[in-house]
C-alpha cells in the first residue's frame, strides 16, 4: 500500500507549477546582475516571482527580500537588536532573541512591547495561531503563510518571515518581507543585490519555485481547500478520540492552522510512535523538523504547561491540499493497532 505523506508542516511536496517554473528557469544562462539580454531576462524573472510573492502574501514587491530561507530571514531581521519573544518561537527565531514572554496554557503569548518583539503567527507543532499586536516588529509567518488568509500590508508587523518549502516551493529560498522605511542593514555584504539588503548572486531557480508556489497556494486559499483539509483534520481527531480518550489535543479549543493535530498519549512516546508509523507507511512528527534530526521534549509544550514527560508524548499530524480521506482513516485506524499493542506491552 502507497505511503501517506502527513507531516506538510515539516516540509510540502513540490508544486507542479513550482517544479516547470524552476525548469524553466534552468534554461536561462544570464546573471541577473549583468546588463546584456541573458542578464536582463533572468533579472526580469526574478522581479516575476517576487511580484508573485508579494500578491500572495499580501504586500508589495519592493517589500520582498530574497534569502536563503527562514532562517537566514530570522538572523536579518532579529540579530543584534534585543528583541524579546516566547519559548513558543522557532529555534531559528530564538537564538536571537530573549525568550521572556509569557505564554498561557491554550498557548497564546502576551506582547507587553510589539516595538520590541517578535511573535509568531502560527506554531509549527501545535498549530495554534496568534493575533499580531499593531506595532510589532518580526513576525515569523513561515507555517501561516498560503493556509491563512494574511495581508503583510494589514498586519500591523514592520518585518515577516517566510518560506518557500512550507507551500510547495523548493527547499534553500525564503524571504524576509520589510515594510517600507524600516532601517535594516545589510547583514551580507558584497555586490548590493537585493536592493543592497542581501548581497550574492540570487538563487533564480530557486526563487521562481518560490514565485510559482506562492501563486498556486494563494489560489488553493481562495478555491477553500484549507476548509476540505480543515474537515479531514476534524474526521481524523474524532476517530482517534472514541479510541483513545486519554489522548489530549493540545490547542483544540484554540485558534489553530486548517491542517495541523498535536495529540499527546500519555506514557507512550512521542518518537515512539513516529517510528512505528514509518514502519506502518506513515511519515509524521515528534515535533518541529527543523533541527538536524534532534529528538527532545518540545519547549512549545513545555511553555504552556506540559510536563516534560507528556510534551515528550507529543506527535504532530500535518496535512495537505493533496491529504486524502481514505490517508486519513488508514492512518487513524493503523494508529489505533498501535496504540493496542503498547498498552498490551506496558502492562
Amino acid at each position: 500500500m502507497a505511503r501517506a505523506y502527513l507531516d506538510y508542516n515539516a516540509t510540502a511536496p513540490l508544486r507542479p507549477e513550482a517544479r516547470a517554473a524552476m525548469l524553466e528557469a534552468m534554461d536561462l544562462v544570464g546573471n541577473p546582475s549583468s546588463v546584456h539580454a541573458e542578464g536582463r531576462a533572468a533579472k526580469a524573472m526574478i522581479e516575476r516571482a517576487r511580484a508573485d510573492v508579494a500578491a500572495a502574501f499580501g504586500a508589495e514587491g519592493h517589500d520582498v527580500i530574497f534569502t536563503s530561507g527562514a532562517t537566514e530571514a530570522a538572523a536579518m531581521a532579529c540579530a543584534g537588536r534585543g528583541l524579546h519573544g516566547a519559548m513558543i518561537e522557532h529555534d531559528a527565531v530564538k537564538a536571537w532573541i530573549t525568550a521572556d514572554l509569557a505564554v498561557d496554557a491554550q498557548g497564546q503569548v502576551t506582547v507587553p512591547d510589539p516595538g520590541q518583539s517578535v511573535l509568531q503567527r502560527a506554531n509549527s507543532e501545535t498549530g495554534i495561531v496568534q493575533a499580531l499586536p499593531e506595532g510589532l516588529e518580526v513576525s515569523d509567518m513561515t507555517q501561516a503563510f498560503g493556509k491563512l488568509p494574511d495581508a503583510f500590508n494589514w498586519s500591523g508587523c514592520r518585518m515577516a518571515l517566510l518560506s518557500a518549502h512550507k507551500l510547495g516551493g523548493p527547499k534553500g529560498v525564503g524571504a524576509l518581507v520589510v515594510r517600507r522605511g524600516t532601517d535594516l542593514p545589510a547583514m551580507i555584504r558584497g555586490g548590493g543585490q537585493e536592493m543592497g539588503r542581501r548581497s550574492g548572486t540570487e538563487n533564480v531557480i530557486g526563487i521562481m519555485g518560490f514565485g510559482a508556489a506562492a501563486k498556486a497556494a494563494a489560489r488553493d486559499l481562495a478555491d477553500g481547500v484549507w476548509q476540505r483539509v480543515a474537515e479531514f483534520r476534524r474526521i481524523l481527531e474524532n476517530t482517534v478520540a472514541a479510541g483513545a480518550n486519554e489522548t489530549i489535543f493540545v490547542g483544540k479549543d484554540a485558534a489553530r492552522l486548517p491542517n495541523t493535530s498535536c495529540f499527546i498519549t500519555p506514557g507512550w512516546k512521542g518518537e515512539t510512535q513516529v517510528m512505528a508509523l514509518d514502519l506502518a507507511g506513515f511519515a509524521i512528527s515528534a515535533g518541529s523538523a527543523c533541527s538536524s534530526g534532534k529528538v527532545r521534549s518540545s519547549g512549545a509544550l513545555q511553555a504552556m504547561g506540559f510536563s516534560e514527560a507528556d510534551a515528550g508524548c507529543a506527535v504532530r499530524v500535518s496535512l495537505g491540499p493533496d491529504t486524502t480521506e481514505d490517508e486519513i482513516m488508514r492512518f487513524a485506524e493503523t494508529w489505533l493497532k498501535l496504540r493496542q499493542k503498547h498498552r498490551a506491552r506496558a502492562a
